[in-house]
């Protein structure tokens, strides 16, 4: 942070204490809110990625003729739509935490294999992936009839219709409600403050309870953070869905 910038913001502190932006002067605030926001990064892109890919499967699981596979896919999607994202998380961490095996580094601290870290990556990418399984159906159930039938007639098996002709025009359909599912995972991700997670929003109120004069920048820096991270996700999305666009597929 270039000294100026920094003199600045320290005397806008003396002249109005209200609005304290100490991690813009401060190098070991300023570390804690680089620090939350690389978890808070690094928690989206992992939850996004994983719920995709959990849409994906899920999806083809329900178009699968095996009735077992469905029931299973059902069920989960009911458990994970119809419970808040904020339950599931201390569930999964403080409920099924307590059965996941740990390990001793230095042969006195026990260490549980499984993080906070861990939990939040896995509850919050069930959760978005239980919505994102139904978007990615209702994508495979605008493809034609007609183009899976003359997939079938040439005799390709059901996975590698999915893999190489049903899933590449779904995927075009669902990129608009997709690209909503995945704004609503990335504010999710601040849930994981609820069991530690050291991401920004844990970070922001960490500091302005040290530094109470310090709660309104906090929150003016964590509202921006927010809207270019969303921003860029959408711009992101959207590139992506104008250049797969087809004509006939997708609106």
């Amino acid at each position: 942070m270039p000294e100026y910038i920094g003199q600045f913001f320290l005397d806008l502190y003396k002249s109005d204490p209200s609005w304290n932006f100490i991690f813009f002067y401060d190098p070991s605030q300023l570390e804690r809110v680089l620090d939350g926001f690389w978890m808070t990064l690094e928690l989206s892109i992992i939850c996004v990625i994983l719920s995709v890919v959990i849409g994906v499967v899920g999806a083809w699981m329900q178009t699968h003729k095996n009735p077992f596979l469905r029931i299973v896919v059902q069920g989960y999607i009911q458990f994970f739509r119809n419970t808040p994202p904020l339950i599931q998380l201390m569930f999964f961490y403080f409920a099924l935490g307590q059965f996941t095996p740990s390990y001793s580094p230095d042969g006195w601290l026990e260490v549980p294999i499984i993080s906070n870290v861990g939990w939040a990556i896995i509850s919050l990418s069930f959760f978005a992936g239980s919505f994102n399984v139904e978007i990615f159906r209702a994508g495979i159930e605008a493809v034609p009839e007609s183009t899976k039938e003359a997939a079938e007639a040439l005799g390709i098996s059901h996975f590698q219709s999915y893999r190489y002709i049903i899933l590449p025009l779904a995927f075009r359909v669902s990129l608009p409600a997709l690209n909503n599912n995945l704004v609503n995972l990335v504010k999710t991700t601040t849930q994981a403050m609820a069991i530690a997670v050291p991401e920004l929003l844990y970070q922001m109120v960490s500091i302005y309870n040290d530094y109470s004069t310090s709660m309104n920048a906090s929150m003016v820096l964590l509202f921006v953070v927010y809207i270019l991270l969303v921003g860029i996700l959408v711009f992101g999305v959207h590139k992506w869905e104008k250049n797969f666009k087809i004509p006939g597929y997708g609106g």
